[in-house]
């Protein structure tokens, strides 16, 4: 079972033998035991109260998730899949329990498929999980997998084992295997879950159990502890209490809230909701943030991870969720950071199945892409509450799991490794703005390619202009950024580069159509400031050259422009001898527009109009001053084809 349920199922259900209450409603069989957390008595009251009559959307939605709890996973996508066609009332959580159904179920639709049908109620960033984790997962990894040395721990009991954490030289961990026989329950088996410490020996087994002496006395839960260091406490969930004995919200449940203990000190109580459940404290010693499971309504699934600031462990903030980077449409829980890496466990529907354990790079405020750890910790079971630290020359490390095999429910396994556990990978970040004015540019599409040709991650920026790729890691890319009527920005990097990349942001630059053309005498040109010849020169000019790079650069945004030079002179002069003059700067400037790197064949004209086209009425003839006779001096670079160029 998923350990989050587990918990709330021994505290909110069999273990306490409270049922909730449904105001101003009569509660079917089915409801009673629903919510109870007896899925399969829950699943036959509701099939019986379908063949009878009818159910509600609600409970047919309970009869779904009654199939999906006791793994009837054929049953479960297509109770939902029903759901989904007709009138749907599912939340995302719904539809990661519906997906994890169908991937799981034979002669079901398929997940990806489905994907897309309901791409729409997740969030981007799950999505860019998603195709990240099913690339790592089905291209195969095995060349850049590591070797785990993985064993079972002696201690483990015939009970639940589970939530691991250093202490100093020890390791604690929870346990329901029956300390006090008068402190049980049904139909578990099992006694309240209670804090052990133990021994660590050299091999990584564990010797030596006892209880963990020195917390507030409860006879109900204390569970997944993680010991601060520089605190020198505990932290901790229980079961709320008053005298003494459980409390119960006004709809008769009872939930777990979170504990400091300083070892040897005071006990002091930090969070506690009666209707709200708390879960899998973990205290960063680095920055003073205590996270954290829950599931609150502003959650993106069930139980999302959060963290609060405090002040050497006093809260000092609200829960703040980590957001859809981390958090899913399923259940995140167990936080732990060892190096810059933030590990959890998430039974998002894109895993190997069950819980599975991923690592997030931190980029200071930011979280990479979580990293599914592999089919080595992971399996199609449920693998949770990792945590690891530098053992010799390489890292010890435990984490709980209900694969088979084991002695008990959920066990608690060692592994021993020569590396960090989790892939080398390759991120991109930063934001794509406006080259004109370093605007921020929102909804392009930011791409990566290797060096087949192949896309392998794509994104699309923020409001604020802000994208963040992470693939796995190569020695060779190609990044790209794409809007309409926006200028292609493509780069290619080497090894050298990527790697100095990883620890800074990337800054892309596009260039607006519509910033780099105006409309002059009824045609589309390049912006240019007005440049001239000297009298009856064909020379270029510095000024004329500098004006002339942005004509370059214009190109290079848009190659697929094709271009006219004109030129035009005042009507100084023979009329013959202006045209060879203006053909001739005409002709000079193709000449360095080809010289500088645009393609001969984007150039298709250079026209010299002579006297013909004169702006205002400084004629033949006709007394002018010099400003006046400018104004008819003048270069245009026209764009043949703006008409279609975004067609």
């Amino acid at each position: 079972m998923n350990p989050t349920k587990k918990i709330q199922f021994t505290l909110w259900a069999a273990l306490l033998g409270v049922a909730f209450c449904f105001a101003q409603k009569k509660q079917s069989e089915g409801d009673v035991f629903f919510f109870q957390y007896e899925y399969q008595k829950a699943a036959r009251a509701y099939e019986k109260q379908l063949s009878e009559g009818t159910l509600t959307k609600q409970q047919f939605l309970n009869l779904a998730d009654a199939y999906f709890e006791t793994d009837n996973f054929e049953k479960a996508s297509a109770a939902y899949m029903e759901i989904y066609d007709q009138d749907t009332i599912m939340n995302p959580h719904h539809y990661n329990k519906m997906l994890q159904s169908l991937s799981k179920a034979p002669n079901s639709e398929g997940v990806d498929a489905f994907v897309e049908r309901v791409s729409s109620n997740f969030p981007k960033e799950l999505l860019e999980n998603m195709e990240f984790n099913k690339q790592l997962l089905q291209s195969g990894t095995d060349e850049n997998q590591l070797e785990y040395e993985i064993f079972n721990l002696e201690g483990n009991s015939p009970q639940t084992d589970f939530a691991p954490s250093f202490y100093l030289n020890k390791l604690l961990f929870s346990s329901g295997r029956l300390a006090n026989k008068k402190l049980r329950y049904e139909p578990g088996n099992e006694g309240y879950f209670n804090i052990y410490e133990s021994e660590i020996q050299p091999s990584g087994q564990i010797r030596s159990l006892k209880t963990l002496k020195g917390l507030e006395e409860t006879n109900y839960h204390k569970a997944t502890p993680s010991f601060s260091s520089a605190l020198n406490s505990v932290f901790y969930v229980a079961s709320n209490t008053q005298n003494g004995e459980l409390a119960f919200d006004s709809k008769g449940k009872n939930a777990l809230s979170i504990a400091k203990q300083t070892i040897g000190g005071d006990h002091q109580l930090l969070l506690k909701d009666l209707s709200t459940s708390f879960y899998y404290p973990f205290y960063d010693d680095r920055n003073g943030k205590l996270y954290f499971a829950a599931d609150f309504e502003d959650g993106y699934g069930g139980t999302d991870i959060y963290f609060v600031y405090t002040n050497n462990g006093q809260v000092m903030s609200a829960p703040i969720n980590l957001g859809p980077r981390i958090n899913s449409s399923g259940n995140e829980i167990a936080p732990f950071i060892f190096e810059n890496s933030f590990y959890f466990a998430s039974d998002v529907f894109f895993g190997l199945g069950g819980m599975d354990i991923y690592k997030s790079n931190l980029e200071g405020e930011d979280f990479g892409i979580p990293i599914n750890l592999g089919n080595q910790i992971n399996t199609e079971f449920d693998d949770f509450g990792l945590i690891i630290r530098n053992e010799g020359d390489g890292l010890l490390g435990y984490f709980a799991s209900n694969r088979p095999g084991g002695k008990g429910k959920d066990d608690i396994y060692g592994f021993k490794v020569d590396e960090k556990p989790g892939l080398k990978t390759l991120t991109f970040k930063g934001e794509v703005v406006n080259s004109q004015n370093q605007n921020a540019v929102a909804n392009a599409v930011v791409s990566l390619w290797n060096m087949d040709g192949e896309k392998i991650a794509t994104t699309t920026s923020d409001e604020n202009g802000a994208y963040r790729l992470e693939v796995p890691y190569e020695t060779e890319v190609v990044i790209e950024a794409t809007k309409e009527r926006y200028s292609r920005f493509i780069e290619q990097f080497g090894q050298e580069q990527l790697d100095a990349l990883q620890k800074q942001s990337y800054t892309i630059g596009v260039s607006l159509y519509d910033d780099l053309v105006e409309e002059r005498e009824g045609q589309k040109v390049v912006k240019l400031d007005d440049f001239y010849f000297d009298k009856g020169s064909t020379d270029l000019t510095d000024n004329i050259k500098n004006e002339l790079t942005k004509v370059v650069d214009f190109m290079n945004a848009f190659p697929e422009a094709q271009l006219r030079v004109e030129t035009y002179t005042d009507s100084r002069g023979g009329s013959s001898t202006n045209f060879k003059l203006t053909q001739a700067r005409s002709d000079a400037i193709k000449r360095y527009l080809v010289a500088s790197g645009v393609p001969a064949t984007s150039v298709l004209y250079s026209i010299g109009y002579g006297e013909d086209k004169i702006l205002n009425n400084c004629t033949n003839g006709v007394f002018c001053l010099e400003t006046l006779h400018k104004q008819n001096q003048r270069s245009l670079i026209v764009v043949l084809n703006d008409n279609v160029m975004f067609d």
